[in-house]
């Protein structure tokens, strides 16, 4: 009989990543994750981007969502569309955080890793399912004086809105968002630190900021940039979010459930909040979950909730999902992306992939 103690199942793995981010190789004993996570810190340089370079990504296609029923094609209130799995030769692909359309069409995109970069490109399609990528960049966060954000030690670049030509990233390890005019160099364009209320400095440093989203003009709250924490819990352990700018800034409260956290979430016009969760437990296993949330309901001092729409685990192709957008086609059906963060772990995957929400 083989002696498996020093094997980790997929779901420990994952586990250990999201509790911090540590890259484990097949076979690798318990004992050696904080070594482990050492080296990786130390080598965190490996994977950043350090100038705007032109990148190859290859895409294989995942014809199936669920692994234990191929022709499974509904998920709650979603059906599959199609799935790419990424990889690159290029060292700093990776870590991709954060999602956003650039278009109407859901072709063009920007996103962001956990290493302070960007990464650009154009989704090819073929009917109704993701093909290809191209036109792929990379280009490193620019701080205020044109220097990379991982040369003031910042980093951890965890979420991502984008309002027209502006677009704010949200810095986890430091609490901070950065707000950048892509029509000043798009991707060599220079942040500038957004002011945040006070108690978003006081969220965990690795569970802090992790969804941005602006509230587009004409619905409730517009201009409104909402900043969702991951896990800053507040006194009745519900999910600490906020209100920046807009008409009434302030503080909510995202009622927390089944040990879920926030990884992301987008707005889907004209009234709901739809947020990406996560969950990573060697009890109750790894899951990830979308809840729709009424925009209405969002108000300073508010608790809010709402059912869930969407719910997959590991019998699903699903990783570590970080990242959601929305876009509608030109035949009406409505489209969420999500993406993955491989946490730069072979054994890991950068997953992109599509649903159409069915009402």
């Amino acid at each position: 009989m083989r002696d498996d103690r020093s094997r980790v199942s997929r779901r420990d793995v994952l586990t250990s990543l999201t509790a911090g981010a540590v890259v484990l190789a097949p076979g690798t004993a318990r004992a050696d994750l904080a070594r482990q996570y050492s080296a990786k810190r130390a080598t965190r340089n490996e994977f950043s981007v350090s100038a705007p370079v032109s990148i190859e990504v290859k895409a294989r296609p995942l014809p199936s969502f669920d692994l234990r029923d191929r022709s499974r094609m509904r998920f709650g209130e979603l059906e599959y569309r199609s799935g790419l799995v990424l990889t690159s030769s290029f060292p700093g692909f990776g870590g991709l955080s954060a999602f956003r359309f650039l278009d109407s069409r859901g072709e063009r995109f920007i996103s962001v890793s956990d290493q302070g970069a960007w990464f650009t490109g154009r989704i090819v399609y073929s009917g109704r399912g993701m093909a290809a990528l191209t036109d792929m960049e990379a280009a490193p966060l620019l701080f205020m004086d044109g220097k990379p954000i991982t040369d003031h030690g910042w980093y951890d670049s965890e979420s991502l809105a984008v309002d027209g030509d502006i677009a704010y990233v949200g810095l986890e390890r430091v609490n901070q968002v950065m707000r950048f005019d892509l029509a000043k160099g798009f991707l060599r364009s220079r942040g500038e630190v957004v002011p945040l209320p006070p108690a978003a400095k006081r969220l965990p440093d690795n569970k802090g900021l992790e969804a941005l989203v602006v509230v587009p003009k004409g619905l409730p709250l517009a201009g409104t940039l909402l900043a969702l924490s991951e896990r800053g819990l507040d006194g009745s352990g519900n999910l600490i979010a906020f209100l920046v700018g807009g008409p009434a800034p302030g503080q909510f409260s995202i009622r927390r459930t089944a040990d879920f956290d926030i990884s992301d979430a987008v707005i889907l016009p004209p009234s709901d909040l739809l947020v990406l969760e996560r969950k990573f437990s060697l009890f109750s296993g790894v899951g990830i979950r979308i809840r729709r949330i009424a925009l209405a309901s969002i108000t300073p001092g508010a608790l809010v909730d709402g059912p869930a729409i969407f719910n997959a685990d590991l019998g699903q192709e699903i990783d570590n999902m970080e990242g959601i957008d929305a876009h509608v086609t030109p035949e009406g059906d409505t489209v969420l992306t999500m993406v993955s963060d491989d946490n730069f772990s072979m054994i890991q995957r950068t997953l992109l992939l599509q649903f159409t929400l069915v009402e």
